[in-house]
């Protein structure tokens, strides 16, 4: 058996470990640079605020309930998950993290005789030692899990928040609960396809007049998926996404930039994450894309997103690189226009391959110094925090971040630990 947690609204829960005062009400959390709504309370969700919506549109909103919005605090929160995830380590030692707030818990092997129970205990710690609200599904496979711990969350006053998979009538009542888009591994394209042939829920998928379609249009990931709506486990840890072809790090400016060299120190450090990325999740990439966003509002000309791409003639992840690439793009592309004025950049990498299945170039290949180069670089950015070793071309400071609202960094910093004042 597997067990999913997943903490509830975890930004959100994050800022109110320390502040409690805002259990009960309205809290949002933003993203970079303090634009768009990442997280919200269930009391924020009430009010009809949406996910990523521009906090601009909704001040007014925001101001008139009087909703707490936090800037996004994320060592505060990477902190906190390593503490949950440890506190779950009690219950087995096979945990398997999977996100910043969810992780498998494997427990073959285990004599547990209430899986129940022992979901509520599980609840039960996360909230005593952390303050930290979650939802725990458990069954078989991981993909049953997932979609008990989406029901556990969704009935929260029937399940207690646990919801145990542990019988082929309620394995079929899930799976006929759960709409096609919602199940973990289907992606957007995918459900679209998928709604198109009248295939609405899990349990649809499953059919057995249907194989032949999955085999022939989704592979072998597909059919794994199937096996494990029926209740054979063969999927390992790694998360599964059938649509995943490409990864990006974009961002915005805190203004609109005109500098060459200011904009080219961004798109460095956008391409060094996206190596760092590649490199996490052990991928290599064959084309390398970089794009520039200009103010559409203040520009005559109607043309305010620019691209350009390029391939390289062997697969990568290499920050030296993909950097390299991008520097080159990025001067093409500010070269062939004359727009000066950006707002927004980033690096996108596409064409992925897994990292072991690497193919070498006959004649011109990469400089085999820089896989033990990354390694390392990777290693002491573990042990002495994000971005110690960092390019030539990336500034100290990687970019400035409006972050008018961030919460302090009590368990992050050595200076905002909190200050208790006892009476006597």
């Amino acid at each position: 058996m597997y067990a999913l947690i997943d903490c509830n609204n975890f930004y959100v829960s994050c800022e109110r470990v320390f502040q409690p005062k805002w259990q009960g009400k309205p809290v949002v959390v933003l993203s970079n640079n303090d634009g768009c709504i990442i997280s919200r309370s269930e009391e924020a969700k009430t009010l009809g605020i949406g996910m990523a919506v521009p906090e601009f549109k909704i001040r007014p909103l925001l101001k008139e309930y009087n909703v707490g919005v936090f800037s996004s605090n994320y060592p505060l929160y990477g902190d906190l998950s390593e503490r949950m995830m440890e506190t779950m380590r009690m219950f087995t030692p096979n945990v398997e993290v999977y996100s910043i707030d969810e992780a498998f818990l494997d427990f073959t092997g285990m004599n547990i005789a209430d899986f129940h129970d022992y979901g509520l205990q599980m609840r039960t710690r996360a909230w005593n030692w952390l303050s930290l609200p979650i939802c725990v599904g458990i069954a078989p496979t991981r993909v049953l899990a997932k979609a008990a711990n989406r029901i556990a969350k969704k009935f929260q006053d029937k399940t207690g928040g646990v919801y145990v998979i542990d019988n082929d009538e309620k394995r079929i009542k899930a799976l006929k609960w759960l709409k096609i888009g919602d199940v973990w591994g289907i992606g957007y394209r995918s459900a679209r396809k998928l709604k198109a042939l009248n295939i609405n829920t899990a349990y649809d998928f499953i059919q057995p007049y249907f194989e032949q379609w999955i085999r022939r249009n989704m592979g072998v990931v597909g059919l794994r998926l199937k096996s494990e709506l029926e209740g054979q486990s063969v999927l390992g840890p790694d998360p599964i996404d059938i649509d995943k072809k490409s990864i990006a790090t974009t961002r915005s400016f805190p203004k609109q930039l005109t500098d060459y060299d200011l904009i080219r120190e961004r798109v460095s450090t956008f391409a060094t994450v996206t190596a760092e990325k590649l490199r996490k999740q052990g991928s290599c990439c064959h084309t390398v894309i970089v794009m520039l966003v200009a103010d559409k509002h203040s520009i005559e000309n109607l043309k305010y997103h620019y691209s350009r791409a390029m391939t390289l003639p062997f697969p990568t992840n290499s920050a030296l690189t993909i950097n390299n690439a991008a520097i080159q793009l990025l001067k093409t592309l500010m070269d062939s226009t004359d727009t000066i004025r950006f707002k927004k950049a980033g690096v996108i990498v596409t064409e992925l391959i897994p990292e072991d299945n690497r193919q070498f170039n006959l004649f011109l290949d990469e400089n085999p110094k820089h896989l033990e180069l990354m390694k390392a670089m990777d290693k002491v950015n573990r042990k002495m925090g994000d971005r110690m070793i960092r390019l030539g071309t990336q500034e100290k400071k990687t970019w400035d971040m409006k972050q008018d609202m961030l919460s302090p960094g009590y368990t992050t910093k050595f200076g905002d630990i909190l200050t208790i004042n006892c009476e006597s």
